[in-house]
């Protein structure tokens, strides 16, 4: 088989102009980046862009990840191409890669096989440049702090007390901890810093969360960059920043548009990170996507304990969305690893271990329509090592609990292989819901991480270090009490522990730290060891990335 770029750069894609006609965004609001993307303006989605915005709203999320790989985005493209197929106007809304994962291990985020979206090459590397312009604002911010402490720190920064970090949209380990301002008098005030990786900065969840332009600056205005010496926090307004970081922003907040193989539009804008961030695609991306389309397909990062939590509980509560179904991907290779199978096995047959995973798959099904209140099918995203007992296995252990199945096989036959998983979220559309969220706005943020915790992760109890405990009340104490809380963890456990697998009970969940991000409207709690400036491995993905005389780009998946 063909490797995902290859099978993208063969493809003849319609310029935007046809696709921005096929979703029925008129001409007037395309600014076009070459011939194949575009940003399309806000005034889109604030005029006369389409219908009054009724579309489904549909999630894709999945079981908890593995290094065996679920294809949740390849889900979410195919299953776009198979509503298409079955003659539904459908749009797809989908979230950026960032350079990190492109040049470690991960790879791209534009799908896989014959459900991509294209450009694929430009949406992995800088796309319309919005990671840019996110990283710049983001260091504007952090070199203003600073030279306002050089030039005589007149609202009385208390440089010890900086919580603001600079940032990159790069896997850099070195720069995990940090000491800057040295070289002498003219090099600033010597202190530790640190950065994170942008994707995970405060600035890409306001973009991700504003509803306009003058929202995004009442958000940045808000940002709290650190604490006086008299404890007040200091925010981004008290420096007067929040302009000229929506000067840099104002063309990164407009959704870009481009298409899958099939010719499917689709919005791609912001939000990767779900471990560490709250890893959605922009709301205005969202809300233009529903005013256009009947079907509107979105995803959310990582497992659906990460991602899905953070779209019901984070976006779906400020944007005031209401999901009508979820799709929940999972894989036989990904089950039997949670089900204790080797990496190196997991292309031979294992009924056992794939048995001994499938609690994982139920926990995620559980939390969607229990939790949460909404109906939900399973979508097998089938691989060729798949054999006919795992999958007929797979699907009987569902039905015996009364969970729908869709075979999905659209990474080897694009929306052709999507059209049963289509069929099933049309029916799925019809089954009403009653969508709630995991915890409730009046509790406080203790209660909130022990509702996601214990509910959720089906954890047993909360320990908060006293760090962290002390941080708390300052930030309700401050009175941001009141905002949603967003647990960053890792992506490969219910837990904060990366190496229990499956669906695990009896654990702890540990709060390390935490922080406001005041401007995105909710509390950061960190869990574990979670780091938000990842590490390249042994072997990056960059190391294996070229480019010929002609300017094509080979190796990238």
């Amino acid at each position: 088989m063909r490797s995902d770029i290859e099978i993208a750069q063969s493809a003849t894609p319609e310029t935007i102009d046809v696709i921005a006609e096929k979703a029925g965004i008129d001409a007037r609001y395309l600014e076009h980046y070459g011939r194949y993307k575009a940003k399309v303006d806000y005034g889109a989605l604030r005029h006369d862009a389409g219908k009054a915005g009724d579309g489904k709203l549909i999630l894709v999320t999945a079981i908890t990840p593995t290094p065996a790989g679920e294809g949740k985005t390849t889900t979410t493209v195919g299953l776009a191409d198979g509503l298409s197929r079955i003659g539904k106007n459908v749009i797809v809304a989908l979230r950026e890669p960032s350079l990190g994962p492109v040049f470690g291990v991960k790879g791209g985020a534009a799908g896989g096989g014959y459900a991509q979206v294209i450009p694929m090459e430009d949406i992995n590397l800088h796309f319309t440049g919005d990671m840019h312009a996110i990283g710049a604002a983001n260091n504007l911010l952090a070199a203003m702090v600073d030279n306002h402490i050089f030039q005589g720190n007149a609202i009385g920064i208390d440089p010890r007390r900086i919580t603001w970090r600079r940032c990159v949209d790069m896997n850099d380990r070195q720069l995990r901890r940090v000491i800057n301002g040295l070289g002498g008098v003219t090099g600033g005030m010597p202190r530790e810093d640190a950065y994170d990786i942008t994707v995970a900065g405060e600035i890409m969840a306001i973009l991700c969360l504003a509803s306009d332009i003058e929202d995004l600056k009442r958000r940045i205005a808000a940002v709290i960059v650190g604490y006086g010496f008299d404890g007040a926090p200091i925010t981004a307004g008290d420096l007067n920043a929040q302009g000229a970081m929506t000067a840099l922003l104002k063309d990164a907040l407009k959704p870009n548009l481009v298409q899958t193989l099939e010719h499917t539009p689709a919005f791609v804008h912001g939000g990767p990170f779900a471990n560490i961030a709250h890893g959605c695609n922009s709301v205005m991306a969202t809300k233009l996507a529903l005013r256009l389309g009947d079907y509107v397909i979105t995803e959310a990062g990582f497992g659906a304990d990460l991602g899905a939590e953070k779209f019901f509980d984070i976006k779906c509560r400020m944007a005031g969305l209401v999901p009508d179904a979820v799709v929940l991907v999972a894989t036989v290779r990904a089950l039997k690893h949670h089900g204790g199978a080797e990496r190196e096995d997991l292309g031979k047959e294992d009924l056992t271990a794939l048995g001994k995973g499938l609690p994982n798959l139920f926990r995620h099904m559980d939390n969607i329509t229990e939790v949460y209140g909404l109906p939900a099918v399973v979508a097998v995203n089938r691989f060729p090592s798949d054999t006919n007992a795992e999958i007929e296995l797979l699907e009987a252990e569902c039905a015996e609990r009364g969970v729908r199945t869709a075979l999905s096989e659209v990474c080897a036959k694009g929306g052709a292989g999507g059209t049963a998983l289509a069929e099933a979220v049309v029916r799925l559309c019809e089954t009403p819901g009653t969508f709630r969220y995991s915890y409730e706005d009046h509790l406080s943020l203790t209660e909130k991480i022990e509702k996601i915790a214990v509910r959720i992760y089906h954890a047993d109890d909360v320990a908060i270090a006293p760090a962290a405990r002390r941080e708390l009340e300052r930030i309700e104490r401050l009175g941001f009490g009141n905002m949603p809380v967003c647990i960053a963890k890792t992506q490969y456990s219910f837990s904060d522990d990366p190496t229990l697998l499956g669906a695990p009970d009896g654990f702890t969940l540990t709060i390390r730290d935490m922080k406001v991000s005041a401007g995105a409207g909710f509390v950061v709690a960190y869990a574990g060891d979670i780091m938000t400036m990842p590490g390249l491995p042994k072997t990056p993905a960059a190391e294996r990335i070229d480019v010929d005389a002609e300017g094509r780009i080979s190796g990238l998946f």
